[in-house]
């Protein structure tokens, strides 16, 4: 491996850090986890971030040839935000991504000035959080736990890239804040300097090079949310090319050509280099599989299902009233019945539903403007069932290729790649 140029990409979520080396040919040659609570007992710990992503960077650098390394990234979770004084230190404890404002002044300025298109509209953007964070003494910053990382690496504590900005009320389209956030209340001067994910931020800070025993040289780059590069580790790069997260609900979403904006659906869109990612979450998806059937279950049935017929059954799967995407309905009906003798049946006949609501989300996508789908790639526990997937290739009609990784942290690697081609060492 030596004298081949090397890049990191880190993932923090709300469990702990991951780290990833790669090759510019997108080959991870070297990983690493390190959990929070090895640190902290609190997930909202700053302290406990830092010292993660630490353990984990340092795991994967022992494996490698650290002067090679050419490019770091960090994603972060989305919505994730805390405020510091100028020399980053955190002065309050950050609210996280699923942490609500309850201020109703707050919430109600932000509905009155926001655009209907708008991320930072509800009690959990990254706008109304700002806003709760900005009379703090001595705050000088308020920023994304992405930027907060990247901060340790170069010094600086006022960048943020524009996916992690989207939900504080950046405008993608126009590049910039937008004028109607300061008709909020909000002190202007403490929203961050936006950079393009995947562009370079800085050369590392002589201290953070020191102290990895890295080249002065290595560029750090703008990173991303955990769900973007999420989507960036599976390889899909093309207009058309999507992915489905087969988890505890289903997730979709599509490379476009264009931005996508549909609030009644919560639809909204990130830049990612030319292009835009856009997507919905239906509330299918493998809680329904779970209340029925173990995993066991699961596995011995589906070894009797013939994926290439149909049960004949037009299920919708949902475990209580209420759909968000592709049908925004929050008194739809679950549709489960009748329920076959044959449990093997029933359990085909969820499959099918399921796969039949991601058909109709993609095509939801389409007809928002995105382009013809061309591919689906698959994600989360689900995308292991051969028999599910054979389903879902019959029912969405498109290639389904292999993921190339389900790290974000591979995600963030392949932006520090970007960063490192824009910066002109690689």
């Amino acid at each position: 491996m030596t004298g081949e140029a090397l890049f990191i990409g880190i993932d923090i979520g709300t469990s702990g850090a991951r780290a990833v080396v790669m090759t510019a040919s997108f080959d991870v040659v070297a990983s690493a986890s390190a959990r929070l609570d090895a640190f902290s007992p609190n997930h909202r710990d700053p302290a406990a971030w830092w010292s993660a992503v630490q353990s984990a960077l340092s795991q994967v650098l022992v494996s490698v040839e650290r002067k090679q390394i050419r490019a770091i990234s960090i994603d972060g979770t989305s919505g994730t935000v805390l405020p510091v004084d100028a020399s980053g230190a955190p002065l309050a404890e950050p609210l996280m991504y699923n942490d609500p404002v309850s201020d109703r002044a707050i919430l109600d300025a932000i509905a009155a000035n926001a655009p209907e298109s708008s991320a930072a509209h509800g009690a959990t953007s990254g706008l109304a959080k700002l806003m709760h964070f900005q009379t703090i003494r001595s705050v000088a910053h308020i920023i994304h736990q992405a930027d907060w990382l990247s901060g340790h690496f170069t010094g600086l504590y006022n960048v943020s890239d524009e996916n992690n900005a989207l939900k504080t009320g950046y405008d993608p389209i126009e590049r910039r804040w937008p004028l109607w956030i300061g008709s909020t209340g909000t002190h202007m001067e403490m929203l961050p300097h936006v950079l393009p994910a995947g562009s370079p931020i800085s050369i590392i800070s002589a201290q953070a090079a020191a102290a990895f025993d890295l080249s002065p040289s290595v560029v750090i780059v703008a990173g991303t949310t955990d769900g973007c590069a999420s989507f960036l580790a599976t390889g899909a790069d093309q207009p058309g090319d999507g992915v489905s997260a087969l988890g505890t609900t289903l997730t979709v979403k599509v490379l476009s050509d264009r931005p996508l904006f549909a609030p009644e659906f919560g639809l909204y869109s990130h830049r990612i280099g030319n292009m835009w990612l856009a997507g919905g979450a239906s509330n299918t998806g493998g809680n329904v599989l779970a209340h029925y059937f173990d995993n066991a279950q699961i596995e011995r049935l589906s070894a009797s299902i013939d994926p290439a017929t149909d049960a004949g059954l037009d299920y919708y799967p949902l475990l209580r009233d209420g759909e968000r995407f592709p049908i925004n309905d929050p008194a739809m009906k679950p549709r489960m019945e009748p329920r076959p003798d044959s449990d093997a049946q029933f359990l085909k006949a969820i499959f099918e539903g399921i796969a039949n609501i991601e058909h109709m989300a993609y095509g939801r996508l389409a007809g928002l403007g995105a382009p013809e789908l061309r591919s689906v790639r698959s994600v989360g526990g689900g995308a292991k069932n051969v028999v599910w997937s054979a389903i879902r290739a019959r029912k969405l009609g498109v290639a389904m290729p292999p993921v190339l990784s389900e790290e974000a942290a591979a995600g963030a690697a392949r932006l520090a790649i970007q960063g490192a081609k824009s910066s002109g060492v690689l």
